[in-house]
């Protein structure tokens, strides 16, 4: 069965930074490949009845997507095309649904879409997701191309890949041996197990606190070029004041010693970006006694170097705890916006090793 989305603009607004994607990528998660998706401007009714008219003829379902505040908009255009929506589906011999570019409707395409889609498919879809910081890609993809030999074709796999942050999703129908779904999972889990955070769909803040929350640790950072964001992702997470002590944005030389205990003459003879100052500002903040775990960034996030000559993107990342402190040295690419949220899901994501 083939499936199309139309996707209802304001002109030729960008969609960056719209709900758009997450709305495919529902249907996706949905075990849902959308074979055409259309871009019409709400403009132009005319243009969009046209368009109705061809999916349906050509498709099994179709499906709407605007802004919430053009929904009445949209469903009155459909109106005039003979297109009743009843609680923002019509089901029929073509599927037709209205979904808000939000994370409502994303809520909804899972929740009552997709349901009406196996309905009419006559098949249920499951998925698995694994969840990884930085796995190789050709790992990842020998991994597909073997788990879509052991499936026989039967399972379909999407990779997303967030500043490093990578999610695995596999889908399967209910025709699939529930065996062979636990043996492909079993398959990646082992290949990427250095890698892995989660066999679920817990985003990586929430898996770190968890982590801390079950073994009784408080976490402290201190970051100096990734401007504080490896603390908001911890706050962002409901409960986080259990479990975060407190975030120091320690750019400055002298904040780094006065608030880390960085010593000023490590930072003389090493420099701010290096091994030996993430160390101290790691074991400066354990010192002072009020956290279990400490974490600490020092890098160069471009778009140009020090005066030190350190390439862009050089960056050292430190977790301790009272026992020791781990420094590691990454060399990341990309633009400045790249590199510190990369640099925040490496420092997550080695805080959750260091404790789970």
């Amino acid at each position: 069965m083939k499936y199309a989305l139309i996707v209802l603009r304001e002109g030729r607004r960008s969609l960056r930074g719209e709900g758009y994607p997450a709305v495919v990528d529902a249907f996706l998660s949905g075990g849902v490949e959308l074979s055409e998706i259309v871009l019409c401007s709400l403009s132009d009714g005319r243009a969009i009845a046209s368009t109705v008219t061809r999916l349906k003829g050509e498709y099994d379902g179709v499906f709407l997507t605007c802004a919430e505040e053009r929904l009445g908009y949209a469903s009155d255009l459909l109106s005039a095309s003979g297109i009743v929506l009843s609680g923002g589906l019509c089901e029929g011999e073509c599927l037709f649904a209205l979904i808000p570019a939000t994370a409502t409707g994303v809520k909804a395409v899972s929740l009552e879409v997709v349901p009406a889609i196996d309905r009419q498919r006559k098949k249920r879809y499951s998925q698995i997701v694994i969840r990884a910081v930085m796995p190789p890609p050709e790992r990842v993809e020998g991994l597909i191309a073997q788990a879509k030999r052991m499936s026989g074709g039967s399972l379909s796999f999407s990779v997303w890949d967030e500043f490093g942050d990578t999610r695995i999703e596999i889908v399967y129908d209910s025709e699939t041996p529930k065996m062979l779904a636990d043996d492909v999972t079993r398959l990646f889990v082992s290949a990427l197990d250095e890698y892995v955070y989660a066999v679920d769909d817990t985003p990586l803040a929430q898996r770190v606190c968890d982590a801390l929350s079950l073994h009784r640790l408080v976490l402290s950072t201190a970051e100096s070029f990734t401007g504080g964001s490896v603390g908001r992702e911890i706050v962002s997470v409901p409960g986080a004041s259990k479990v975060f002590y407190e975030g120091l944005n320690t750019y400055a030389n002298e904040s780094k010693i006065e608030r880390a205990g960085v010593s000023l003459l490590t930072l003389k003879g090493e420099g701010a970006v290096s091994d030996s100052v993430a160390y101290e500002m790691a074991a400066g903040l354990i010192g002072q006694g009020h956290c279990d775990v400490a974490v600490s960034t020092t890098g160069i996030a471009g778009p140009k170097s020090d005066d030190t000559n350190k390439p862009v993107g050089l960056c050292y990342i430190a977790v301790g705890t009272k026992e020791r402190v781990r420094v590691y040295r990454f060399h990341l690419e990309g633009d400045r916006e790249k590199i510190t949220q990369t640099a925040k899901n490496l420092a997550l994501f080695l805080v959750y090793k260091e404790i789970k």
